[in-house]
């Protein structure tokens, strides 16, 4: 087998793995999400419980990388592809502990509400739109990857502006119920948390699009 046909293969088998992080990574940040608002012990368990197979693949994907930099010491775009999806399979994998924190959170949250308010009076911050915009980044900056479409990569940047300003209102409505309900802050500062863990999604998928734009185009556009 020549050598050349063997890297390429191997950079094909890179590009699969990646999208296959990808599609698992997606499907638990839309899990996660799903029981903000409609908290469901099976859903939580399954994110929980899987999290180990994102972890394996992270590690899977590293180690090909490493190989194939050790084996056949690419250059120009094949390297910058390689150092490309070294840092976005790490971005990725984050966003999946960022899911499993938020299912966590959940279960706190669903507990604290059930103990603290027997009567189903507790209040939660609606989500569902922070929740969108979180999921539409992470979509985008995947897609840019896979087309390899810095213009849709730009795009995210603007998305994280408006995941900020969401973030902002919930924390100015968390502190608002705790001046008004000073018995229970720890349940409200779990809520507020929620936002955290969402906001901190928004940052690593725009992070992917960071990468993906020096991937299209070389240049580096990390804190400008």
């Amino acid at each position: 087998m020549q050598p050349y046909y063997t890297f390429h293969h191997e950079l094909t088998k890179l590009r699969k793995k990646i999208m296959q992080l990808s599609t698992m990574v997606e499907e638990r940040v839309r899990m996660a999400t799903s029981v903000i608002a409609n908290p469901d012990d099976e859903i939580i368990q399954k994110i929980l419980v899987t999290d180990y197979e994102i972890d394996d693949m992270e590690v899977e994907i590293e180690e090909d990388c490493l190989k194939i930099l050790a084996l056949h010491q690419p250059v120009a775009s094949d390297l910058r592809f390689i150092i490309t999806v070294i840092k976005i399979n790490n971005e990725i994998e984050r966003i999946g502990d960022m899911a499993v924190s938020i299912a966590l959170r959940v279960k706190t949250i669903s507990e604290c509400l059930n103990s603290c308010y027997p009567n189903g009076q507790g209040w939660m911050y609606d989500y569902s739109r922070m929740s969108e915009k979180v999921i539409t980044m992470l979509k985008m900056s995947l897609d840019a990857l896979v087309n390899r479409d810095a213009q849709l990569a730009r795009k995210v940047f603007l998305l994280d502006d408006e995941v900020d300003t969401m973030m902002k209102d919930a924390y100015d409505k968390v502190r608002e119920r705790i001046k008004k309900h000073p018995e229970h802050p720890g349940c409200l500062i779990n809520i507020y948390l929620l936002a955290r863990h969402l906001e901190r999604i928004g940052d690593r998928s725009t992070n992917i699009a960071e990468d993906v734009i020096h991937l299209v185009e070389g240049i580096i556009v990390r804190g400008q």
